[in-house]
């Protein structure tokens, strides 16, 4: 006969084996420990080099150290997520993602295969090696608490529709950071686009099913936010699953590298500047 959960909890002995018989489940909405037990790797990739892998639903927040030579692979699974992102170095958190710089750097504000990601000493913390969507944004930032109350009435972390700040500031409070450590951010999944007169439209998303690849040029702190885009045309807070997937990928680093000499000098100069402080600090 099967226990109901109200009586099969109602004693120590029973909750027990209750919270017992969940290991091994893997729900949509949950870390995979160890990462390897993912049952979907990347093709090509065996699970033993995975090193992160989970769903991140709508309205929530996830984080990792993730080691150099990463390569991190997030998926839009349904065509309504929004990937808010930022970086800090974790062996020197005040080094973190700059958004200016990553726009004005390479001289582009639409971030696609090849765009650098850097920090606020020149560096390049990561490269998108790999973009299918095209749609993302370097220039809103994430959402605010002021601006998702208006919008849909609540914005607290722990609320039906969370700010993407309320969430970052969880997030790096996990690693020892504050808020003032929160700087602006990247969005994938939801694209913006600057119009004749300077305006900012959303264009929205590519659709389900589409993913964007970075490779690590540096240890970082990750933080991935999954929520509405402050431009998001929908008046309900609908924002669909986000898989994270991270495995180890020193040899695709090293093509990277390979090919810096063939890219633009600010390109360059960036990733000069991450080798030389990976150099110094490591024989």
């Amino acid at each position: 006969m099967t226990t109901t959960t109200a009586d099969g909890t109602a004693t120590t002995a029973g909750a027990r084996e209750h919270a017992r018989s969940q290991a091994g489940t893997i729900t949509d909405s949950m870390p995979v420990v160890p990462a390897a037990n993912w049952p979907n790797p990347p093709a090509g990739v065996n699970a033993a080099r995975l090193t992160w892998a989970e769903t991140v639903p709508g309205g929530r927040y996830t984080s990792k150290v993730l080691a150099r030579g990463t390569r991190l692979r997030l998926r839009d699974v349904t065509g309504s997520a929004c990937a808010h992102l930022l970086l800090w170095r974790a062996d020197a958190p005040w080094e973190r993602l700059n958004v200016a710089d990553t726009v004005k750097v390479p001289w582009q504000a639409y971030l696609s295969t090849g765009h650098p990601l850097l920090s606020d000493q020149g560096r390049a913390l990561a490269t998108v090696v790999a973009d299918d969507s095209g749609h993302h944004d370097a220039l809103c930032g994430t959402s605010t608490l002021a601006g998702n109350i208006a919008k849909y009435g609540d914005g607290l972390a722990h609320s039906d529709s969370p700010a993407g700040r309320e969430l970052f500031t969880l997030a790096a409070a996990k690693h020892g950071l504050t808020p003032t450590d929160v700087a602006p951010s990247l969005s994938f999944f939801h694209g913006v686009v600057v119009e004749s007169d300077g305006a900012l439209t959303s264009k929205g998303t590519a659709g389900r099913d589409k993913t964007v690849d970075l490779i690590l040029h540096l240890p970082c702190v990750v933080a991935v936010v999954n929520t509405a885009h402050p431009l998001d045309p929908s008046p309900k807070f609908d924002t669909g699953p986000l898989e994270v997937v991270a495995w180890q990928a020193p040899g695709d680093l090293d093509e990277l590298l390979g090919t810096v000499a063939d890219t633009d000098p600010e390109y360059q100069r960036a990733v000069a500047n991450s080798e030389d402080v990976w150099a110094a600090a490591h024989f």
